[in-house]
C-alpha cells in the first residue's frame, strides 16, 4: 500500500446514482457510503470514511465551521478504523493480505498503521524507526490513546523478534517524534497489554498454546508479578482496564457456566463482578480508558449499561429521541455533549445522527446507504418456533414488498461462526435478495451466540447435525404456516452458513432447489488443520467442540464433510470464493468443486481475486450478490 493514495488531494462529495422505482442491486451490494465515524475529543469536528464505488475517502469536517478541514483518497485500501489523537491527528487503520518478509509461509491479514496531522496533511507510519530492535512494520491489535504530561501519545502493539521468535510488544508513539518507542517486550506467548490511565504498563496477558495455560501478570515497581492462571479452552481474556483505572478487567466464567467480568488487582480479585451476557462487549472512557459501561443485544433491543448516573441520564435522553429506532452508540466526545450515534429503522433503513447536547438538538448525518430510499427497504419481523426435538428457535424473516405473505419463495440464510447470531439490523444481503421477490430466513441456530449460555452449548456436537436441521425445521414452521411454498426454496451463506448450504445440498437434502456457498468449509479434517496452524491449541479445540470429534482422525470428521458426500448432492450448487481468504482459505472451495464434478453433480466456482473472508472490497461484495441472484432466479424463479 502506497501512503501517498491515501493522503492524496480529492473533491469532496459524492456522486449519487438516481433512484428508480426498484433499487437496482447496486444499492444493496455496494459499500456503505458512510463508515468509521468518530468525534474529536473536544467535540469540534467529525472524522469518517465515505466511499463511492470502490473509493475510499477520510474526511474532517469542522462541525462549528461546518466546512470540510482534510481530505484524504484511500482508493480501495481496507480501511478499518479512524479514530482520534488529539484535536490534530488522526489515526488510520488499515489491513492488507500478505506474508511480510516471507516470514510465514502462508498469507495473513496484516493491520497497518498511519498518524495523519490534518492541518499539514503529512501522515506517517506508527511503527517507524524503531530502534535497536528488529520489529515487524505491522500492528499486533488496535492502537490506544492516552494523555502523558497533557499531551496525547499513541500506543501500539507490534511484534519484535527475539532468537527466532515474534513476541508482541509494547510501543509508544509521541506525535511529531522521528522514532516509535519500544515501551515494553513481551514474553514467549504475550496476547495483549493493558495500558494504565497515565501510559503505563499495567497488564500482560499470555497464552501459552503448547499447554493450553492461560495468564495474567501485573506490573509491580520491581517487575512483572503473576496473579491468574487458568488451564483449558474456557479460559479467562482480558478486557482492559476495569472501573478505577488501576485494575484489569477479566472476563470469567464460574463452575456453572455463567459469565462474569471481574476486576483484578496486585491483591487479588476487586470490587463485585459484573454479571454478563454472553455478547456483552465494554464501553470505556475515550479520555483514559477506564470502563464505563457496556453493551450487549437483549433479545431484538440493544441494552446500555453506564456507572455513572450522568451517562446513563444521558444515554436515556438519547434513546428517548428516537423511539421507533435502534440505537447504538458510535462515538462520543471527551465530556459527553456531542454523541455520534447509529440509527437504525426498519422502515429507513440504517443512519447515522449528531446528538449536540448543548443545543439539545440532533443533526441527520446521513445514511448509510444513499441509494436506497423507504421504498426499497423490505420489513424484517422477528419470528419464534420450535425445533423438531422442543428446542425453542428464535430468528428473523426478511418479506419482499408489494408481495401477499402467502407461498412465497424462500431463501434460508444461516450466519457465519457459527458461534455469532443474526441481529434485527439491517443486512444488505438478505434485503438484496428479498427486493427481487425472495423471502429470506435467519435462523439462531443452536451454537449460536448471544442468546444464552444454554442455545450456545445445544450447539456442540451438532455440526452438521441439528444445527443443520434447526433451519429446515424453520423451512417446514414457515410452510405450515402457509407463508412460503416448500417447494421453492434455496439456501445461502457464507463462511459456516457456507457449510450449512453445502450440508443442505449434501447432508440435510430434499429441502433445497439450490445452494450457494460464499466461503464456506466442505472438508472439515483439513479446515481443522489448517485451523490448528493458525491459531494454536485453541482454535483446533473450538472447531472440535462443535463438530463434536476426539481429534483429526475421528469420523465424524468424515461423515459430516460435505466435499467427502458429494455424490449425494442433490441441488445445484454454486461456490463462490476469495483467493484472499485467510479464515476459510480457496482450497475448500476448489475441494468441493472438484469433488461434484467427478461426481457428475452441477457445480460453479467463482474465484474472486483480491477477496478477502469478509467481502471488504465494493467490487467482489456486488459481484457476490449479483451472481447470487442470478442462479437463485435461474433454479428457484421467484415467479
Amino acid at each position: 500500500m502506497v501512503l501517498a493514495r491515501m493522503l492524496a488531494a480529492l473533491a469532496f462529495g459524492l456522486a449519487l446514482c438516481a433512484t428508480a422505482s426498484a433499487a437496482p442491486l447496486e444499492a444493496y451490494g455496494r459499500l456503505p457510503n458512510m463508515e468509521a465515524l468518530s468525534i474529536s475529543p473536544s467535540g469540534h469536528a467529525l472524522a469518517m470514511i465515505v466511499t463511492n464505488g470502490e473509493r475510499r475517502v477520510v474526511a474532517v469536517q469542522d462541525l462549528g465551521q461546518k466546512k470540510l478541514v482534510f481530505r484524504g483518497d484511500a482508493g480501495d485500501t481496507k480501511v478499518r478504523q479512524v479514530m482520534w489523537a488529539g484535536d490534530k491527528h488522526l489515526v488510520i487503520v488499515a489491513s492488507t493480505t500478505a506474508a511480510p518478509m516471507d516470514i510465514l509461509h502462508s498469507r495473513r491479514e496484516w493491520l497497518l498503521g498511519f498518524v495523519v496531522d490534518i492541518e499539514s496533511g503529512k501522515s506517517q507510519m506508527l511503527l517507524r524507526n524503531v530502534a535497536d530492535v528488529s520489529a515487524m512494520n505491522a500492528l499486533a491489535d488496535m492502537p490506544q490513546v492516552r494523555l502523558v504530561d497533557g499531551k496525547p501519545v499513541i500506543f501500539v502493539e507490534g511484534i519484535v523478534f527475539q532468537d527466532g521468535k515474534g513476541n508482541v510488544a509494547l510501543f509508544r508513539n509521541h506525535l511529531g517524534a522521528p522514532t516509535t518507542r519500544l515501551l515494553q517486550k513481551g514474553e514467549n506467548g504475550t496476547v495483549d497489554w493493558v495500558i494504565g490511565p497515565e501510559g503505563e504498563p499495567l497488564g500482560q496477558e499470555i497464552y501459552d498454546t503448547h499447554r493450553g495455560r492461560w495468564s495474567l501478570k501485573l506490573r509491580t515497581a520491581g517487575g512483572w508479578r503473576e496473579v491468574m492462571t487458568a488451564q483449558g479452552l474456557d479460559t479467562p481474556y482480558v478486557l482492559g482496564l476495569g472501573r478505577d483505572g488501576r485494575s484489569v478487567m477479566v472476563a470469567v466464567s464460574d463452575d456453572e457456566e455463567r459469565a462474569s467480568w471481574q476486576e483484578v488487582t496486585l491483591e487479588g480479585p476487586a470490587g463485585s463482578p459484573i454479571l454478563a451476557q454472553d455478547d456483552q462487549s465494554p464501553i470505556y472512557d475515550p479520555r483514559d480508558g477506564r470502563l464505563v459501561g457496556h453493551r450487549s443485544l437483549v433479545g431484538d433491543e440493544h441494552a446500555y449499561t453506564f456507572f455513572d448516573e450522568g451517562d446513563a441520564k444521558v444515554w436515556k435522553a438519547i434513546r428517548a429521541a428516537f423511539p421507533e429506532d435502534s440505537v447504538e452508540l458510535v462515538s462520543w466526545s471527551d465530556d459527553r455533549r456531542k454523541i455520534i450515534v447509529h440509527l437504525d429503522s426498519a422502515t429507513h433503513g440504517s443512519a447515522f445522527s449528531l446528538v449536540d447536547l448543548d443545543t439539545g438538538r440532533a443533526s441527520w448525518l446521513g445514511d448509510e446507504y444513499n441509494d436506497l430510499k423507504p421504498e426499497d427497504i423490505a420489513a424484517k419481523r422477528p419470528l419464534r418456533f420450535k425445533a423438531a426435538d422442543g428446542l425453542e428457535l428464535t430468528g428473523y424473516l426478511t418479506l419482499p414488498r408489494g408481495r401477499p405473505e402467502k407461498n412465497l419463495p424462500l431463501v434460508v440464510f444461516p450466519h457465519g461462526g457459527p458461534a455469532s447470531r443474526d441481529t434485527p439490523g439491517f443486512d444488505w444481503w438478505a434485503q438484496g435478495m428479498a427486493s427481487r421477490g425472495y423471502a429470506v430466513l435467519q435462523v439462531n441456530f443452536r451454537g449460536s451466540e448471544g442468546l444464552g449460555g444454554e442455545l450456545l452449548e445445544a450447539g456442540y456436537g451438532e455440526w452438521g447435525r441439528k444445527m443443520q436441521t434447526d433451519l429446515s425445521d424453520g423451512v417446514r414452521w414457515l410452510a405450515s404456516q402457509g407463508v412460503i411454498d416448500p417447494r421453492r426454496v434455496c439456501i445461502v451463506g457464507a463462511s459456516y452458513g457456507g457449510y450449512a448450504a453445502l450440508a443442505g445440498a449434501t447432508i440435510d437434502r430434499g429441502v433445497y432447489r439450490c445452494a450457494v456457498s460464499v466461503a464456506g468449509v466442505s472438508d472439515l479434517k483439513r479446515h481443522v488443520a489448517y485451523s490448528r496452524t493458525r491459531g494454536g491449541r485453541t482454535s483446533e479445540r473450538y472447531w472440535t467442540r462443535f463438530i463434536g470429534a476426539e481429534d483429526l482422525g475421528d469420523p465424524v470428521m468424515r461423515i459430516y464433510s460435505p466435499a467427502l458426500l458429494a455424490d449425494q448432492a442433490d441441488i445445484p450448487v454454486l461456490l463462490i470464493h476469495g483467493k484472499d481468504d485467510t479464515v476459510v482459505p480457496l482450497e475448500q472451495s476448489r475441494i468441493m468443486d472438484e469433488a461434484l464434478r467427478k461426481a457428475g453433480k452441477p457445480v460453479e466456482l467463482i474465484v474472486q481475486k483480491g477477496a478477502d473472508h469478509w467481502l471488504s472490497r465494493g467490487d467482489t461484495r456486488l459481484e457476490t450478490l449479483q451472481a447470487t441472484i442470478t442462479f437463485l432466479e435461474r433454479h428457484n424463479p421467484p415467479n
